[in-house]
């Protein structure tokens, strides 16, 4: 028997429940977020080109960087004096003009290493040192180059150092106490010669001039005119044989035409003509030099 009743009421849902996500519905998420993703990253790097190649973001960086500047200039950081040390030679308004900073610029807009390089560039600079010292200052060491002789080249005089450097061609005349150096290799030959008459008291002033000869040795020529020639070996003791003729006998203040050192054991001279019996009296050869020809 079969009994009829009232319809029965389905069962409530569960709050909780989450129907359960069908595979299209999650390949249809995915693609959303993909997407998304894919524009952000397609946006970001069209925005980073058009910004880099309109110059959008080194006019903002200089923006920054200018305005950071100005600040710190508006906080005392500002140039107020150029401390330069060791300059002897170099020329003042050429350092000013090669930093080329005003008083009151800002101290951090100036570039110590960009400067170093343009003061190196300076012929009688060795070497520097260039800082900024805050609140105010900026420093500049110089170490220059000692001038040693003055170097002749194609009847021009040059100004150089002991590394055979050229310093300068300009306004030599207060170099002229300096011996003058002449023939082919003679600036790279100059310091060796220049240091062993430095240690002979009585020989530096009288000499005036010095040819590096077949790229061997020395021919010196006194202010008096007179040209002594050197060994290619043992310069030093050569001229220390001659300073102590000087000390001894006033050899250089002779009337002699040459010099001659080149032989070990002796001192050969050629007397000015007309000027041999005067030597022969004075009985010069006994002391030790031989009156003889031109060697």
């Amino acid at each position: 028997m079969i009994t009829i009743g009232k319809k029965r009421k389905g069962a409530r849902r569960n709050p909780n429940y989450k129907r359960p996500i069908r595979r299209w519905d999650f390949f249809v998420l995915w693609m959303r977020r993909f997407g998304m993703v894919l524009g952000a990253v397609v946006f970001t790097i069209w925005a980073g080109a058009w910004l880099y190649l309109s110059g959008s973001i080194h006019s903002a960086a200089n923006w920054s960087r200018n305005k950071t500047i100005e600040m710190t200039a508006d906080a005392g950081f500002s140039v107020q004096d150029i401390l330069v040390e060791g300059r002897v030679h170099t020329d003042p308004n050429v350092l000013l003009g090669l930093i080329n900073v005003q008083k009151g610029d800002p101290l951090f807009s100036f570039n110590p290493q960009d400067a170093k390089a343009l003061i190196e560039r300076i012929s009688w600079v060795r070497a520097v040192q260039v800082e900024r010292r805050f609140p105010s200052t900026i420093y500049i060491g110089l170490e220059e180059r000692v001038p040693l002789a003055l170097w002749q080249s194609e009847k021009k005089l040059y100004l150089i150092d002991a590394e055979g450097a050229v310093l300068t061609d300009y306004g030599l005349n207060r170099f002229s106490d300096l011996v003058m150096v002449s023939g082919k290799g003679a600036k790279q030959q100059a310091a060796n010669l220049v240091r062993n008459l430095q240690a002979e008291d009585a020989l530096m002033p009288q000499i005036e001039a010095a040819k590096w000869v077949a790229g061997r040795r020395w021919n010196l020529v006194t202010h008096g005119g007179i040209e002594i020639k050197l060994p290619a070996d043992d310069i030093g003791l050569a001229l220390r044989r001659l300073a102590i003729a000087q000390e001894e006998k006033g050899i250089l203040e002779k009337s002699l035409e040459h010099i001659d050192l080149r032989k070990t054991d002796r001192i050969i001279v050629q007397s000015a003509p007309g000027k041999v019996q005067k030597y022969r009296v004075e009985n010069f050869t006994k002391a030790g030099y031989s009156n003889g020809n031109d060697i």
